[in-house]
């Protein structure tokens, strides 16, 4: 019969198995060292006893036997006779007979068998003696060696407690693995599930938290496929209708002017195209160099045509091109919106981490719609609208490129006026 496939009922059969073993193993120890050495002693004992009493009954003179049987029945719970006791049968089953039957064989130097009474509890033995045939009748009770209760019952209690013990244990581990389970099935099936709870042992509560963040970056990611087909299907269509129209009127009267409008909007639908195919990439990681900060600032600067005084070297590992691709669409965004107002570009390097800040001085984004810059296709109404502001996935790109890589990127509005974008890279 094969094993449930549950974690729970395997893990807890394997652990119950392995207590039980276990008990088993330490009763059989106790029962090898213990208790089997003082059932042999105690038999040896009362054999010892039978025999010696025995003999001392035939030395002794016959009107001195009486007294010496009561007080051989009152002191040891003997009885020591002559007389017969009637039909015999095997003696009652008790513990560890054997080992008195073997005790008493070796003492008197014959085999003997226990026999008994019907109607009583005693056991009794055939002694021939000096001529006489004596019976000898004890109390199992009082002789034979009690199994030690309490210890069995300490190994039972053990065995009962390291069993609820496992149980629990094992439901407190695969409860969190259940539910962070059914979340996996709910985020395979394009739901958001409840956060699973970041409690527990700290593996668990890692796990947890792993959990958690990767169903939210799913999540942001079947948002943003969907939010990359609606924007492909709206902002292609406008420029192929042109065309289309261009194309037509060109079959009555051709124009040089309409075949540069034609020409125009294939080129703005192949920059939306790029910018498509860039934030599909960007969920990518690139492989982590080393390399100097301060150098790949001084080439993006030179490339946008920024003029930057430059900065002391600042060794970084990290995504190069991941990184100059950031930084350039930053510096573009910037020199977009500042006008005539000049650019700054600033690096901040620490022992821990380095912080690239583009500044400008235009004007600005409404606090409330800081983050919302960062959705794909997301564009304000104000001076950063369609008209100046592109396709709306430059800074939707600066940001899943961030995230994939392991840096923040965040904006702010700087107190003077404009804005300040900041890049945070651990080093």
């Amino acid at each position: 019969m094969p094993l449930p496939r549950s974690l729970f009922v395997r893990t807890a059969l394997t652990l119950a198995l392995a207590f039980v073993v276990f008990q088993a193993a330490t009763f059989w120890v106790v029962y090898r060292t213990l208790i089997m050495p003082v059932a042999e002693r105690s038999a040896d004992d009362l054999a010892g006893l039978v025999v010696l009493s025995a003999q001392t009954w035939v030395e002794l003179p016959p009107q001195t036997r009486v007294a010496f049987e009561r007080e051989l029945a009152r002191q040891h719970g003997l009885r020591l006779t002559t007389i017969d006791i009637g039909a015999t049968v095997d003696a009652p089953q008790f513990a560890f007979r054997s080992q008195i039957e073997a005790a008493l064989s070796r003492r008197s130097g014959e085999p003997v068998r226990l026999n008994g009474v019907p109607g009583t509890a005693a056991a009794w033995l055939d002694i021939p003696l000096g001529g006489h045939d004596l019976r000898v009748g004890f109390y199992p009770d009082r002789y034979a060696v009690q199994p030690p209760l309490a210890a069995i019952a300490v190994i039972a209690l053990g065995t009962f407690l390291s069993l609820l013990t496992a149980l629990l244990l094992v439901r407190h581990i695969t409860v969190p693995l259940a539910l962070a389970a059914q979340a996996a099935r709910q985020v395979g099936a394009g739901e958001l599930p409840e956060p699973l709870p970041e409690t527990g042992p700290a593996e668990l509560a890692e796990l947890a938290r792993r959990f958690n963040t990767m169903a939210a970056e799913v999540r942001t990611l079947l948002d943003n496929r969907t939010t990359l087909l609606a924007g492909i299907s709206h902002d292609l269509r406008t420029p192929m209708t042109r065309l289309q129209l261009n194309l037509e009127m060109l079959r009555d009267a051709p124009s040089p002017a309409r075949i540069d409008r034609a020409v125009a909007d294939l080129a703005d639908m192949n920059q939306l195209i790029t910018g498509y195919l860039a934030l599909a990439r960007s969920t990518q990681a690139e492989a982590r160099l080393r390399f100097d900060l301060a150098g790949l600032l001084e080439e993006v600067a030179a490339d946008s045509g920024l003029r930057w005084s430059g900065a002391a070297p600042c060794e970084i590992t990290a995504g190069r091109l991941a990184l100059r691709q950031i930084v350039a669409n930053l510096i573009e965004n910037a020199l977009r919106y500042a006008g005539d107002t000049p650019v700054e570009l600033a690096l901040e390097c620490s022992d821990t981490q380095a912080r690239v800040i583009v500044r400008d001085s235009g004007p600005g984004i409404p606090d409330d719609q800081l983050e919302k810059v960062f959705r794909p296709f997301y564009r304000l109404e104000a001076s950063r609208s369609q008209a100046t502001g592109g396709t709306g996935l430059g800074l939707a790109l600066v940001r899943q490129l961030a995230e994939t890589n392991g840096w923040k990127v965040g904006l702010h509005n700087r107190p003077q006026g404009g804005l300040e974008a900041v890049l945070v890279i651990q080093r």
